[in-house]
Order: C-alpha cells, then structure tokens, then sequence
C-alpha cells in the first residue's frame, strides 16, 4: 500500500514540475520596448536604403507644371526604371537643377519634351519636334514665350519643359539647354497626397 501511494506521490511530482517548464516565462517591460526599439531601427533603414536607391517622396514646389500639378502635391517617384530603360517623350520627371543663379533649386519637375537625336524647336509659339508640330494636350494655353531652336539633341540628352506654357511660368530647356541623363533621378509614377488628387502620371 505504502508503494503504490508513494509512486501516486511521485507521478504528482512530475505533473507539477512538466506542467511548471510548460508555462512560458513572462517577459520584462525593457526586453518589450528593446525588442520594440530593434523593429523600428530595422524599418527606419530599411526605408532609407528604399528611399536613397529605389524611389524618393517629393512634393511639387512653383507653378511651372500646372495643370498637371500644382503647389504642395506629393509625388511617388521611380529612381530605378531608368536603370532598364531611357526616358520617353512625354514622361515627367524629376531632375537635378543644371541652372546656376540665386534661383537654383536642388530639384525640378518637367516633362520630356525631346531624346537623343531629336531637333526641338518653338516657332510661332507652337512646339515642333524632328520638323513635325506638337499636340499637347496636357497644356492649357499656346506657348506664350519667344520663339527657341532649333536645338539638336546629343547622345543622352533631353530637352524638358514644364506643362504651365504662360510667359515665364516654367524654368526649363530653353533656358538652361538640354538636360543630360545623369541629372536625371527618376519619373513622377503618381499623386499619392492629398487623397482627392490620387492618379497616375
């Protein structure tokens, strides 16, 4: 009777010590947050390495792409489609600012007007490029500057303007000349802010 009520005994032992390795141990408040700290670090540079080589947030600053764009929208750009291909015609973009001056900005917005090869000239305040007129339906009055050109474009240049084609609305190639590829980031994908603006370019 004793032997069997002492291995009772002993298989109540072993319950109570698998049953106690069975519950997890509960974790510290400073193991939370450092875990908690790590995760975010891990995003933070994650989201930098994407913002330095794969696209880049910018918002829109002056009036030289209206109506396209106006003042303070956000704009989703592509930094690496042109690691597979050249720029198109037509396609907006963002540069680098070749001018020089006390007006100089870090970056520009406009649109490819001309490629490699192409000859771009304004004449009559009407746009033509390899001899042939311009349908630009993404513009809102006829081109209100003097007359440019022709302008031959060399191996990996292009010729930009912005969309606002009022007098003296838009610092672009007619001022400061072709743009070469390397001052070229990237091109504007889409609007993602403010929300009632949200579409593809």
């Amino acid at each position: 009777m004793n032997q069997v009520r002492l291995q009772e005994h002993g298989h109540s032992e072993n319950d109570e010590k698998a049953k106690t390795e069975a519950e997890p141990k509960k974790r510290s408040f400073a193991a939370e947050v450092w875990d908690w700290a790590k995760t975010i670090v891990i995003a933070f540079v994650i989201m930098m390495l994407l913002n330095l080589f794969v696209f880049n947030l910018s918002m829109v600053k002056g009036q030289s792409m209206q109506p396209t764009l106006h003042e303070r929208e956000r704009l989703f750009i592509d930094k690496i489609v042109y690691d597979f291909k050249t720029p198109s015609r037509g396609e907006i973009v963002v540069l680098h600012d070749p001018s020089n001056g006390p007006d100089r900005k870090e970056y520009l917005v406009k649109r490819v007007i001309g490629v490699p090869g192409d000859t771009v000239e304004v004449k009559n305040h009407k746009l033509y490029v390899n001899g042939e007129p311009q349908t630009e339906p993404y513009t809102e009055v006829e081109i209100q500057d003097p007359d440019f050109g022709p302008l031959k474009l060399d191996k990996d240049h292009y010729f930009v303007m912005g969309d606002n084609r009022h007098l003296g609305a838009s610092k672009d190639s007619r001022s400061f000349g072709s743009v070469s590829a390397k001052d070229i980031v990237g091109r504007a994908e889409f609007i993602f802010w403010p929300v009632s603006q949200i579409r593809g370019l």
